[in-house]
């Protein structure tokens, strides 16, 4: 009888980028993995800032310590030295897996201007990493260098986190364009998945506007997700606690928001998946 072997993952790579900082990309990555986790989904997350901030907000304080990080497999990469898509994954007690980030990410940043396919780096290990997983989420830096585009140019869909009680006109046109130019230049497939209100304060009038003039200006050509994630000063103590949300304070708007959004995420890719089987059938 022959070996069967198991169907390899339908996975969905999906980058969170904004070149704005203080959006709450960062907590979202952590609270979106968690909950898709939750959703039964097995998720990889990716720091892919050297601050490490995703890092750190899931319980690994020393980052300094780590012996192995994104920036060590992509300098082998670099190095066409043979790599594992398991090495250094770390494992987090809420049910997700972290390759994590450090300064050391920087320098590799500086390193990739001269690589021969400095664009495709990161898609390179993601390719490998994607295998053992539904979805990965790579939290991206406030910034549209290098190691961004490496994280556009691996995703299959962006989602942008940005504040509600700030308008980003400017902004978020600067990163569609950015956006767009990596579509045509470097990866054909990327897409913007939508937008995602964060640090939404509903007693002002100002955060109202905000919401309303992003739906009027984008909503046509963008989606704007339904869920809203209001602002909580529980869900900024999480990153001290290394938990998500729903382990530090899931009775919290907080939490059910991020829960609402993920259930969003989720069928969302739900529906792009039986759209794919759908033409691939006909």
């Amino acid at each position: 009888m022959p070996e069967q072997r198991s169907r390899p993952r339908d996975s969905r790579v999906i980058a969170l980028a904004n070149q704005k900082g203080g959006t709450g990309k960062t907590t979202t990555t952590v609270n979106l993995g968690i909950g898709l986790a939750r959703l039964g989904k097995k998720v990889l997350l990716i720091d892919a800032d050297p601050q490490g901030d995703l890092t750190t907000c899931l319980g690994w304080q020393d980052q300094d310590s780590l012996q192995t990080t994104l920036a060590t497999v992509m300098g082998k990469i670099i190095r066409d030295e043979p790599f594992t898509a398991d090495e250094g994954i770390l494992h987090h007690s809420e049910g997700v897996d972290l390759m994590p980030a450090n300064i050391e990410l920087s320098d590799l940043e500086a390193t990739l201007v001269n690589a021969m396919s400095r664009e495709i780096t990161l898609r390179t290990y993601v390719n490998e990493a994607k295998k053992n997983y539904d979805v990965v989420l790579i939290d991206c830096m406030p910034s549209l260098g290098m190691i961004t585009i490496n994280a556009l140019a691996a995703a299959d869909s962006v989602i942008i986190p940005v504040q509600a009680h700030y308008l980003p006109a400017k902004g978020m046109t600067q990163l569609i364009k950015n956006i767009t130019r990596v579509k045509k230049r470097i990866n054909p497939a990327l897409k913007v998945d939508g937008v995602l209100l964060t640090l939404v304060d509903g007693r002002t009038n100002l955060a109202r506007q905000t919401a309303e003039i992003l739906r009027q200006t984008y909503g046509n050509v963008l989606k704007i997700y339904r869920s809203e994630i209001p602002v909580a000063i529980k869900a900024a103590e999480t990153s001290a606690a290394g938990k998500s949300i729903y382990a530090y304070d899931k009775g919290s708007k907080a939490a059910q928001a991020y829960a609402e959004f993920s259930k969003e995420v989720l069928a969302d890719g739900e529906k792009q998946r039986a759209k794919l089987q759908s033409s691939l059938s006909r």
